[in-house]
């Protein structure tokens, strides 16, 4: 059996997907990749409380402790460098990454968006503010997807989608909830394994899964 893939989850908030790929891991659902280290660019966040109740080494890399974006993802590469990681996981990380640090890192970092890209994505597309935009446009269908991270932001490949059907009356609150818990719970920790598995397979902008 290969050696498994060392993980670097990436957060700046609560961390419900960083819970969802620990339990994916613990079930034995995700079996190619290990989490090695939770990163927080802010502190006190509970995604390191989260971290830290599963055993995962969690520490801080906090942006506003560097006067240039340039030094925070120094100070970022030199921390994964020291863990050895393989794969980043963006999950609810706030922070847009530079072209070259992700060239670190080809192919080899995924985000979870919480709509269908390419619908609600790119700048100023985040959080709360999707599932509203969602439910302004009158959209019957929204969902997530998975994709690789590259210098457009959500302009990677995408990895995997899963569309959830859109309650009547539903506010923007509780559609963020259910578009975790029926689409980037699941598919998060699904990317991730296939990634760590080797099974992913770029064919120009198309990603396939192979056996």
């Amino acid at each position: 059996m290969s050696e498994k893939k060392r993980i670097a989850v990436l957060v700046s908030g609560g961390g419900t997907n960083l819970q969802a790929l620990i339990d994916a891991e613990k079930a034995g659902k995700l079996t190619s990749g290990e989490i090695a280290v939770v990163i927080a660019s802010k502190p006190g966040v509970f995604a390191l409380e989260r971290a830290a109740k599963a055993g995962v080494e969690g520490i801080c890399v906090e942006r506003k402790a560097f006067s240039s974006k340039e030094d925070f993802e120094k100070a970022l590469l030199s921390e994964l460098s020291a863990r050895k990681i393989d794969v980043l996981v963006l999950a609810g990380f706030m922070l847009v990454l530079s072209e070259s640090f992700i060239k670190s890192f080809p192919d080899r970092i995924v985000n979870v968006h919480p709509a269908l890209i390419p619908s609600f994505c790119g700048d100023g597309f985040y959080g709360l503010h999707v599932h509203e935009r969602a439910l302004e446009y009158g959209v019957k269908v929204t969902g997530a997807t998975v994709h690789f991270v590259n210098e457009i932001t959500d302009g990677g490949a995408i990895i995997l989608q899963k569309a959830v059907p859109i309650p009547e009356g539903i506010s923007a609150e509780n559609l963020q909830q259910l578009v975790m818990k029926e689409a980037e719970h699941i598919l998060l920790p699904q990317a991730v394994e296939l990634l760590c598995a080797g099974k992913l397979k770029r064919d120009g902008r198309r990603v396939l899964i192979t056996e």
